[in-house]
């Protein structure tokens, strides 16, 4: 009895898919009543390939900025290494010296006027 219901089961799912290939489902009474479900239907597939495709380029959007955030990160610290280092007094002074501008030794002094 398995075999003989597998067979009309396996006949029927070809019936159907030779009818959905073929086209002849489009004339059917049934089909053209849920015609505007099956559109409503279609229309939501697009809608939703295009929801996929938006996300996946804001996900790489996301990533690349990620990436540029990472690296404007590591330049900002570099960079505010570098002017540590060159604000120091004695680099101040080691640069000024070499345009001849000598570091004063004296103490400055305060100015009162009464």
């Amino acid at each position: 009895m398995g075999k003989k219901g597998d067979t009309n089961r396996t006949k029927k799912t070809a019936g159907a898919l030779q009818s959905i290939l073929g086209g002849g489902f489009l004339a059917n009474k049934k089909t053209a009543e849920n015609m505007p479900f099956l559109l409503f239907l279609a229309f939501i597939a697009l809608i939703y390939i295009g929801n996929s495709y938006y996300a996946e380029k804001k996900i790489r959007k996301i990533e690349r900025l990620q990436k540029e955030v990472k690296e404007l990160r590591y330049d900002y610290i570099y960079n505010r290494s570098q002017l540590m280092s060159k604000s120091r007094q004695s680099e101040i002074a080691k640069t000024l010296s070499l345009e001849g501008i000598k570091e004063s030794r004296t103490p400055p002094k305060k100015i009162i006027n009464e």
